[in-house]
């Protein structure tokens, strides 16, 4: 991108004796996978586009333990977590929004028992809000006609029934919004979920995101939007292990809007 962006620190803005509105959590695939440092870009271009008062926390920011946790190590969920908690707490942070819904589902449903309480938005949730409020003008013509098909994230879609803000945020780009035959609550899993990200998958007839490909193939989508830098990956292998790079492309929302401005 060619500006440049603005991403405060947390750190920094309390020693200026500020405090942001909204916490920015990246999460671990935004801030250490090239792919997903994309899609964190394109959200913080928008948000400086939006002049939103938010701050990410930097190197103080850890893992929300949400593979740990699904992979059944409990103990380092809990280590993960409280670590972060005591992390949000000094600051005293209300409200967190992130590209993330494998974060966006912890630090929401299960940080609270540990002592964790805070608003969380799932960025597509927050860009809703802004484009809604009139603090973000989106052009209409960058992909004005084009098929696109959205993937429902796992722990967006069925986990916290959000399902309507990203298909809005879709369709205010002017395009043809396609669903694929399993989608909402029947949805099919991207395969990257319950930290299978990081594993082989087991012997079968198909891997699971090449399967999702294919629904995704048969709606004639030139743009697959997706809302999670997990399922981003396994949609995009699937279109390679497809041959269908030229002709299809992967993105999340953010990176559609942030090209649309």
């Amino acid at each position: 991108m060619s500006e440049a962006l603005k991403v405060p620190i947390m750190a920094d803005m309390m020693t200026a004796g500020t405090t942001p509105d909204i916490l920015f959590w990246v999460g671990s695939a935004g801030s250490f996978d090239d792919r997903a440092k994309k899609i964190t870009r394109a959200f913080v271009k928008l948000l400086n586009k939006a002049n939103v008062n938010f701050a990410v926390l930097g190197t103080e920011e850890s893992s929300s333990g949400d593979a740990a946790k699904r992979a059944g190590n409990e103990f380092l969920f809990q280590m993960q977590a409280i670590t972060n908690i005591e992390v949000m707490n000094m600051y005293e942070v209300k409200k967190i929004v992130t590209c993330c819904p494998h974060s966006y589902n912890t630090i929401k449903n299960e940080y609270p028992e540990l002592g964790g309480k805070y608003e969380v938005y799932h960025h597509t949730e927050f860009l809703q809000q802004l484009l809604k409020e009139g603090k973000l003008k989106i052009s209409g013509d960058t992909f004005k006609g084009k098929k696109v098909t959205f993937h429902d994230p796992c722990y967006l879609g069925r986990a916290n029934e959000v399902y309507e803000a990203p298909r809005e945020l879709i369709k205010s780009l002017g395009v043809d919004l396609v669903e694929m035959k399993r989608n909402k609550l029947n949805s099919l899993c991207c395969g990257a979920g319950g930290a299978q990200m990081f594993k082989e998958p087991e012997p079968g007839s198909m891997d699971i995101n090449v399967l999702r490909t294919e629904d995704a193939m048969e709606t004639s989508a030139e743009i697959i939007a997706t809302g999670c830098p997990f399922c981003n990956t396994m949609m995009t292998d699937g279109v390679k292990a497809k041959d269908q790079e030229g002709k299809i492309e992967v993105l999340d929302i953010a990176e559609l809007l942030a090209k649309s401005l």
